[in-house]
């Protein structure tokens, strides 16, 4: 790509910026303000007779945006509170939402007994928080005394979220998140159909809420949290109502029949159907037709406790009333896996800006139209060695079933099988809680099971010929001969050559099944995944006696497992499409649009260069022509009027690494988008190497910026990347220095794989590359050190020294205050806006006091000077 003509190039070029500015006008505003929260207690009446009286510990968050707003009400996961959602409230409040989160009954300071989000009980209480909303003046009314309000939460809170909307006609959106359909059917799931009454006791994931401890029970903080791992932040602070020391003990927090009933079928491994009745009040089940409101139901793919099937339940009760529905199958869960956070806070805020500010298209409800996402294992990053995640998206949900269904035939005579007395060894699948506790260790959506001898049958494929994505349930036919009933763990893997057999997300199928001399037939539905089974792999179900997660009967049996048929039906989906099969238009059109903003700041730098006269080019420097920036008296106010900066000023000089340092909120992201000409100051100036900065001012030519997140075009190589980017500059390739930035990158191989396979920290690594093109004079890079590793990050401290030493000027904007102590020469501290302090880091740590004998850090200093030391 070549630009004959710098003004000719320069028209073309701002025709470009206008047709993709919608994509790029989020970069042009400054960087939201710091969200506040007020706590407070707000009491709400529930009960069957609406007159038991409740105190819930709550915290308010104003939309930083000003005036009356949509509302969100954010819900906690079991054993949580209000603080476990306290970063995405404030993610949202910033985004332009009144947020309201609050402690369920019986958690955190809140008074009540948990009643597992019963009409009665926790659904009267969010009514009461939604009539509290109503009468705030933040708050956007669509009729008197009924707010604009959505409701998000993970488990226990996603389950208040469906609740909610099917007794609160106010509610207009929700997200819920890894939840459930059908309780009963969650804790005493049967594979065969037979429902809750002939389920499989799930006693591992029972005990872990029931019986963790009096006032201290089983957690969940929401999406991705992983069982045991958060027991440390369980409910705590209230103690039970009046109730004898071994009730408490016993019940911890729970109502009194709750607790009856878990006793009841601990003891016995059966579901009563007092106890069906129970689990299912609290649960979508018993509202059908009534949950008529857009929905975005995100469910876990590494998750034992609410499997994928309960989501698919959920969005095709919710779609047969029209409503818009959308799924999204992630990489996390109760079992641990990556977790997805940011992404997971992106979805549910896009959601709510559809549906409550509308500011989208809204798509047409029925289950024909709902769209599906599913996140996908992309390989590793070859640096960090951790796994790449991709989301493969379809215009519709095809349900567990698939769009498509292959039928691949296996192997295996008939075995026998023997239920060991006691139940005892067990067969391992998932163990509630291990992937919380291990940081997801395994990776992506996989984990290594354990099969007793003599306890399993197999049966297995051929090698496959093709690679076959499974998406979806897969269903098997088995003849089960004895005599009794027979409780049996039926699991599908995937089997290499030479490794251990990997058993998909760690997910089981119980069953209860009367065995008979003759054999009595019985179809399997698999658990739900989404796995690529690779050419020359095998596919193996195996069916076993014992699980460790589950009640098995205690007397010894023996029995014999063949296949009825010999065909494992395979859902699939061809209509979904990772980024390799085509990305979406914007998914290119956005990073085009950072690359064609840098040639208009490149570019006109070499026309200027061409032409002293050019426009742009102010009649007289005000400045040294050697200062790389000064900045003075610099301001930019927010729509409402509020100062994002407030009078800043400082100077930087050649050669110094200087920290731009301050907490959320203190403008700093502000500052750095005035400083590369994309947003302007409402009073003061900035000056590089003399020259005032506006919008396409050529001097902008010498600076190089990383802001705001890498942007690249993702079906193309790191390397293509980097080229064009510098090709679209317009000049000459040999200024570009392109292997010096390359080496700077670090990314070996992987710089001729697309980049859309690329983890955070290659992107990363890419983006610091790309800044450094062309070798610029001034070099200004935000959060650089994001998504790298230890030693990534101590090779980043030695990139940038030697940068600055050869008389060039670093400005780095970091968290790591460790590493900016280590990196840079001088900082300048930031709060409110305002200039707090500035000079070497030296000077800065040698006038702060000692700490316990020792050095000060400058942590101890930066917190010191905003006033946060405790």
């Amino acid at each position: 790509m070549t630009f004959p003509g710098g003004r000719r190039a320069l028209a073309i070029v701002v025709t470009l910026v206008i047709l993709v500015a919608g994509g790029a006008a989020w970069a042009l505003w400054p960087s939201g303000p710091a969200v506040q929260g007020r706590d407070l207690v707000i009491p709400v009446l529930d009960g069957p007779s609406g007159d038991q009286r409740v105190d819930l510990d709550a915290t308010f968050y104003p939309p930083a945006s000003g005036g009356r707003a949509p509302a969100v009400l954010l819900a906690h996961g079991f054993g949580g509170s209000k603080d476990s959602v306290r970063e995405q409230a404030e993610r949202l409040a910033g985004r332009g939402y009144a947020v309201l989160t609050w402690s369920a009954r019986g958690f955190g300071r809140s008074t009540g007994q948990i009643a597992l989000n019963s009409p009665d009980y926790e659904v009267k209480d969010v009514r009461g928080l939604v009539d509290w909303l109503a009468a705030r003046p933040e708050v956007r009314l669509d009729s008197p005394g009924d707010p604009r309000v959505g409701i998000a939460g993970g488990s226990y809170g996603g389950a208040i979220a469906l609740m909610a909307a099917a007794y609160d006609n106010r509610v207009d959106a929700i997200v819920p998140q890894i939840t459930w359909y059908d309780l009963a059917d969650a804790l005493f799931p049967d594979a065969s159909g037979g429902g809750p009454a002939n389920g499989v006791f799930k006693k591992m994931w029972a005990g872990i809420f029931f019986s963790a401890a009096a006032d201290r029970l089983a957690p969940d903080g929401g999406p991705g949290a992983g069982g045991l791992a958060g027991l440390a932040g369980a409910a705590s602070g209230v103690p039970s109502p009046a109730a004898g020391a071994a009730e408490q003990v016993q019940c911890g927090r729970f109502l009194p029949e709750i607790c009856a009933m878990y006793q009841k079928v601990a003891e016995d491994g059966r579901a009563t159907k007092e106890a069906v009745d129970l689990l299912r009040r609290s649960s979508p089940i018993s509202v059908p037709g009534r949950i008529k409101v857009p929905t975005l139901l995100v469910q876990g793919q590494r998750d034992s406790l609410f499997p994928l099937s309960h989501a698919d339940a959920n969005a095709r009760a919710i779609a047969a009333t029209g409503a818009p529905v959308e799924v999204a199958w992630f990489n996390g869960g109760h079992d641990g896996g990556d977790g997805e956070a940011d992404w997971l806070s992106d979805q549910t805020a896009g959601w709510f800006d559809r549906y409550l500010k509308q500011s989208g298209s809204p798509v047409p409800g029925g289950a024909a139209s709902a769209a599906f996402t599913v996140t996908r294992d992309g390989g590793r990053d070859p640096g960090t060695r951790r796994p790449v995640l991709l989301h493969a998206t379809a215009g519709r949900y095809p349900g567990l079933a698939g769009g498509e269904r292959t039928t691949i035939a296996l192997r295996g005579a008939a075995q026998p099988v023997a239920n060991p007395a006691g139940g005892s060894p067990a067969s391992i699948s998932a163990v509630p809680g291990l992937g919380g506790l291990l940081g997801g260790a395994g990776g992506g959506s996989v984990s290594v099971a354990l099969d007793m001898p003599g306890q399993a049958a197999v049966f297995e494929s051929a090698p496959l010929a093709r690679p076959t994505q499974v998406t979806g349930s897969p269903a098997v036919r088995i003849r089960v001969y004895g005599t009794g009933e027979a409780t049996l763990f039926a699991k599908l893997y995937d089997v290499s050559g030479g490794s251990l057999p990997v058993l998909p997300s760690g997910l089981v199928a119980p069953l209860r099944v009367t065995a008979s001399e003759a054999g009595t037939p019985v179809t399997v539905t698999l658990p739900a995944v989404d796995r690529r089974f690779d050419a020359g792999y095998r596919m193996r179900v195996v069916v076993s006696t014992t699980d460790l997660g589950y009640a098995t009967p205690a007397a010894p049996a023996v029995y014999r497992i063949a296949l009825e048929s010999p065909a494992l039906e395979v859902p699939g989906f061809a209509a979904l499409r990772t980024p390799a099969t085509g990305p979406a238009w914007w998914t290119w059109a956005l990073p085009l649009a950072a690359i064609v903003i840098a040639a208009v700041l490149l570019l006109t730098g070499r026309t200027a260069r061409r032409d002293p006269d050019a426009p742009g080019e102010p009649a007289a420097d005000m400045g040294p022509a050697e200062v790389p920036l000064v900045i003075s008296g610099l301001v930019k106010r927010y729509r409402n009027g509020e100062k994002a900066v407030d009078g800043l000023s400082f100077r930087v000089e050649k050669g110094q690494v200087l920290g731009l340092l301050g907490p959320n909120g203190a403008g700093k992201t502000t500052t750095m988008r005035m400083l590369m000409g994309l947003i302007h100051p409402d009073e003061g100036e900035i000056r590089i190497f003399g020259t005032r900065v506006a919008p396409g001012a050529p001097v902008l030519s010498r600076l190089g910026s990383f802001v705001e997140g890498p942007g690249f075009l993702p079906h193309l190589s790191g390397r293509a990347n980097l080229e064009l980017y510098w090709r679209a500059t317009g000049r000459p390739p040999q200024d570009s220095h392109l292997e010096e930035a390359l080496e700077i990158a670090g990314l070996g191989a992987a710089l001729d794989r697309a980049v859309r396979t690329y983890s955070q920290g290659m992107r990363q690594r890419l983006a610091i590359a790309q800044a450094m093109l062309g070798l610029p004079d001034l070099l200004v890079l935000d959060e650089p050190t994001n998504g790298l590793d230890p030693p990534q990050i101590a090779e980043m401290r030695r990139v940038l020294k030697a940068y600055a030493e050869g008389g060039r000027t670093v400005i780095v904007s970091s968290h790591l205050l460790a590493e900016v102590e280590q990196t840079c020469t001088h900082v300048v501290v930031m709060h409110r806006g305002r200039l707090v302090s500035a000079g070497p880091v030296g000077d800065l740590l040698g006038a702060a006091t000692t700490v316990n004998g020792a050095g000060p850090r400058l942590e101890d200093v930066f917190l010191d000077l905003i006033g946060e030391r405790r």
